[in-house]
């Protein structure tokens, strides 16, 4: 990995910090493998199963999965996996999913609930087995999140598993989540990644209340990319124990909104308290650095990557497809952009860099005009990562100039579940007020212009370069002059022949300035030696033979 990669990457481990992901619960997955419907989800769920473990056993940085245990009810109840750590267990989490797949697909499944039960009593029993023998550094949080993925109506085995656990001790089980699974090709009316639903009777809210824990419906359609997005909503940061933003307004001058500060009795800031979510895993979080969302922090990342070449070939996007500028949510686009712009390359004909021109001319014209963006993806050898067989894609976008805009834009292995909800109703009218209050205070700007803006940078760089030179040994830095000065003084005692000896090496070796006066002195002649570049007026030979040097006037 270069320098360049390893500095992406340790920023990156740096935004997940060991603040967050520290209460991360370990994970029981319980497969409902009964027939008739797994033979119409096996095929789609141990594909789901198979790309997340490749992806959450390889991610780098902080454990978001800690331990992971799985149970298939078929004709009896299975444990396919102990709990095991997920990071670095590929072989043992495949070999599962192979076990998964040779469960049978026909025969009579009888008291389907109390094998539930009892699928739940033994990983919570197993869970607490592994942390009383085990050392645990990595695992932070002493419960467990138990999941159910079931092609059953979820509402009957919710009932099943609430009737089935109420006088059972659930101290470690922190949230059970049962996942029906839709065989419908569609859900016209609902997400395409999940859904969540509570029991809806007052009856079942208050026993599920009683039961002390958390308990979900999730509706996910039986696709693979639904399952692997109901999956991945495990790398999420859990720690749920504190806010992790506050975001200050300006003080309200509304009556409801301005409250004294206790120091000094002026409004306070209003202050939002805020949740942060990841949208996407960082590339850098992958082994090996892939060619997946190629970084564009420089044009350097779009150089070939065998420098050898003497001609490297141009770097190759081709257009996929016509976006609508609308469509586009800009939380899926990351990296530093890049301004693309027609080249003005010297080995090209004044006739083909003329034709270019123009039609580059007409290409941002028509995608400024339509309010389009285009959808380019990496050739294959082209880029960095070309051998890996591994795309990446950017967003082509438009602006008021001759020039686009070029962002590496988010795929489907690395995007992560975002469930926002959408409110349909207008907000209270005195927060509203509040909230209108606070931002009429704000200074209003037409156009933005970052010129304006300063982050004391220059300040802070001035600082630590004067504390890395006091912090260097004073005969160190002095050290080279002393030198210098030391070597061109003959030593004391030495005789006039080693004086002459030491002379001719210093005139061999730099040869002397005229002593003339300088409004006298002619115009010098360059002097180039055959070895290694010096000032105009300096002469430098390879050896003490006489030789022509080069001359450049």
């Amino acid at each position: 990995m270069s320098a360049r990669n390893r500095s992406c990457s340790s920023s990156i481990l740096q935004a997940c910090s060991s603040s967050s992901f520290t209460r991360q619960p370990s994970r029981v997955l319980i497969v409902d493998a009964s027939p008739p419907w797994w033979s119409e989800t096996c095929t789609v769920l141990c594909q789901a199963l198979e790309d997340f473990f490749f992806l959450a056993s390889s991610l780098a940085g902080p454990v978001r999965v800690p331990l992971l245990s799985v149970f298939a009810i078929s004709i009896q109840l299975e444990c396919l996996l102990p709990f095991v750590q997920v990071k670095g267990n590929l072989t043992r989490l495949l070999s599962c999913v192979e076990e998964l797949r040779s469960l049978p697909q026909e025969g009579c499944v009888r008291q389907r609930g109390a094998l539930l039960k009892q699928a739940v009593l033994d990983s919570l029993q197993q869970f607490k087995q592994y942390m009383c023998h085990t050392a645990h550094g990595d695992i932070n949080s002493n419960c467990v999140e138990v999941t159910v993925l079931t092609c059953q109506s979820g509402q009957i085995v919710l009932k099943q598993l609430e009737q089935g656990l109420k006088n059972s001790d659930l101290m470690s089980l922190r949230r059970l989540l049962v996942v029906h699974i839709t065989l419908q090709q569609s859900l016209s009316d609902r997400s395409l990644a999940c859904s969540l639903e509570t029991p809806s009777s007052e009856d079942d809210q208050e026993e599920s209340l009683m039961l002390g824990t958390e308990m979900d419906l999730q509706l996910v359609e039986g696709t693979v990319v639904a399952l692997e997005s109901a999956l991945k909503m495990w790398l999420h940061d859990q720690g749920g124990d504190r806010e992790q933003l506050h975001l200050l307004l300006p003080a309200s001058l509304t009556a409801q909104g301005s409250t004294p500060h206790p120091a000094n009795n002026r409004p306070s800031p209003v202050c939002l308290k805020c949740d942060m979510q990841e949208r996407f895993l960082s590339p850098a979080l992958l082994p090996s650095n892939p060619d997946l969302g190629v970084k564009t922090e420089s044009t350097q990342d779009f150089k070939h990557p065998n420098k050898s070449l003497a001609n490297p070939s141009p770097h190759r996007l081709r257009v996929v497809k016509v976006l609508h500028a609308d469509g586009v949510c800009q939380s899926v686009l990351y990296g530093l952009p890049l301004v693309i712009r027609p080249t003005s390359c010297w080995q090209l004909d004044w006739d083909e860099m003329e034709t270019n021109h123009q039609t580059f001319h007409a290409l941002c014209h028509i995608l400024k005009t339509r309010d389009w963006f285009l959808l380019v993806r990496s050739e294959p050898g082209s880029g960095s990562g070309s051998g890996s067989g591994v795309f990446s894609y950017y967003v082509l976008q438009s602006s008021g100039s001759l020039s686009l805009l070029l962002k590496p834009v988010l795929t489907r292995e690395l995007m992560l579940p975002c469930c926002l909800p959408v409110s349909m109703e207008d907000p209270p009218l005195p927060a509203l007020a509040t909230v209108e209050s606070s931002l009429e205070q704000l200074e209003k700007d037409p156009v933005f212009n970052p010129l304006c803006l300063d982050s004391n940078l220059y300040l802070h760089l001035r600082i630590r370069g004067l504390l890395t030179r006091t912090s260097q040994p004073f005969g160190a830095q002095g050290q080279g002059r002393g030198h210098r000065r030391g070597a061109s003084r003959p030593p004391e005692g030495s005789t006039q022949r080693q004086g002459r000896q030491s002379q001719s090496r210093a005139r061999a070796t730099v040869a002397p300035l005229p002593s003339i006066p300088l409004n006298k002195m002619p115009r010098p002649s360059l002097n180039l030696s055959h070895s290694r570049p010096c000032a105009p007026a300096l002469s430098f030979q390879d050896s003490y033979e006489e030789e022509d040097p080069l001359i450049i006037q």
